[in-house]
């Protein structure tokens, strides 16, 4: 070879030049799509140095920039209008149309799985409400049903979670307008439990909580600012009356103790009027035991007798006031009057529906600013309390029998199917809650 060819400056310093690193986006093991492994692509690229990331995806970008893309070009909600007026327009759909809406597309499904959608539709005052029945079958099995005031209809569910599908003495409650609570009660095999889960209207699912911080069955509970209170009960293994308490913050998502009740109960009736939580129970030697709870003090007080003694299940506290029913069906209904602390007769439907267990009325919920009675048979009265006038002959609307899944009969009907013992109940309610969406 010719010496008299020059060398390059580094050469003759004493090192080669070496080629840059791969790039990964260049790498030469992505450049034909058809070559399977490094060792085939490497004869199409001579020279080059093996990858040094060989396991990188080489679509990873390709699929981050096109998620972008669908992003920024989407498809509009609504063919021809902005996102904005689309959303307008499906917050009026119905809510027992929920359910199809989610089936529409990806975008529907997401829309109407987030809280968005559901806190314009209260603040748009379009938010319903539906009442949610959980009963015992015959068989003991706990099933659950939801009943629509706009269609007049009852509503499918999803099944009750396993670990409640039989249990006993559990609670129920509604926190945040739309999460119905199970907590606690008595499993058949394992006894009592802590056990906490919650179901979403809004997304139709049910979901886990935190467990409670003692195992309790037939304790009393009620809701006081959106906080979850519970106290007293029975406790399996330990055969004793409980005297703690304690509440549940859903902010929070913790359990804490409150101060113990002044002496142990199992409550068979309990209200929320005035600030206040009312109790009504048995003590350890079977006596007749009333306390009530104030959350500002953390304290328990004693309950005047004037309330307790007229004071019957079920009951409930509406617009300030508070009422209970005076008749087996709950065809009459009473009022507390705190002047002269007694129970004077509010109103009388003048229609007796009868006697039978299946007519016993079991529930009493708010619903639409109405007082709602819901029967064993799942038929629902709906009475305006708040209208001045009481006398149901001069306003047919101050008082509506609804047929549900079962019917109301007419008393010559009802008479006969008790002469002739075809009364028997097959199911009885459990609890009643309202649930907003």
């Amino acid at each position: 070879m010719d010496q008299s060819v020059q060398r390059s400056p580094n050469a003759q310093r004493g090192f080669r030049v070496q080629a840059p690193l791969v790039d990964s986006l260049s790498c030469y093991c992505k450049a034909d799509s058809g070559l399977k492994t490094v060792a085939g692509a490497r004869k199409f690229v001579p020279g080059s140095k093996l990858c040094i990331q060989p396991d990188i995806n080489p679509r990873a970008h390709k699929k981050k920039n096109s998620r972008r893309e669908r992003t920024r070009f989407q498809p509009p909600l609504l063919p021809g209008l902005p996102d904005d007026l689309a959303i307008a327009c499906l917050v009026r759909v119905p809510r027992a149309e929920h359910t199809k809406l989610r089936l529409v597309c990806k975008r529907w499904y997401h829309l109407l799985a987030g809280n968005y959608y559901y806190s314009l539709r209260r603040s748009l005052g379009m938010a319903e409400e539906w009442v949610y029945v959980i009963k015992r079958d015959r068989d003991g099995r706990i099933s659950w049903h939801a009943y629509d005031p706009m269609y007049q209809l009852w509503q499918p569910l999803p099944p009750v979670p396993a670990e409640y599908s039989g249990a006993l003495g559990f609670g129920s409650a509604v926190l945040s307008g739309c999460h119905l609570y199970l907590f606690g009660g008595k499993d058949p095999i394992n006894g009592s439990m802590r056990r906490v889960i919650f179901y979403n209207a809004r997304t139709n699912k049910w979901h886990r909580a935190p467990d409670m911080l003692r195992k309790r069955h037939l304790f009393g509970f009620c809701v006081m600012n959106n906080c979850l209170y519970v106290s007293g009960g029975e406790c399996e293994g330990i055969q004793r009356t409980l005297r703690s308490a304690e509440v549940y913050d859903p902010n929070k998502r913790r359990w804490s103790f409150i101060a113990d009740m002044s002496t142990a109960m199992v409550p068979f009736i309990g209200v929320v009027h005035n600030g206040k939580w009312f109790l009504k129970g048995l003590g350890s030697h079977r006596e007749v035991l009333s306390e009530a709870y104030i959350p500002e003090t953390n304290n328990w007080i004693p309950i005047n007798a004037g309330m307790v003694a007229g004071w019957r299940n079920p009951s409930i506290s509406m617009n300030g006031k508070l009422y209970a029913l005076d008749c087996h069906d709950g065809c009459k209904i009473r009022i507390f009057d705190e002047a002269t602390n007694s129970w004077n007769r509010f109103m009388d439907s003048k229609l007796h529906l009868g006697s039978s267990r299946a007519l016993e009325a079991a529930a009493l919920v708010p619903l639409n600013g109405k007082l709602c009675i819901i029967r064993n048979n799942m038929s629902i009265s709906m009475v305006d309390v708040s209208s001045p006038d009481k006398r149901v002959e001069n306003n047919p609307h101050l008082w509506e029998n609804i047929a549900g899944k079962g019917h109301i009969r007419t008393i010559f009907t009802n008479l006969w199917s008790s002469i002739a013992g075809r009364g028997g109940l097959k199911s009885h309610i459990v609890h009643c809650q309202v649930l907003q969406a």
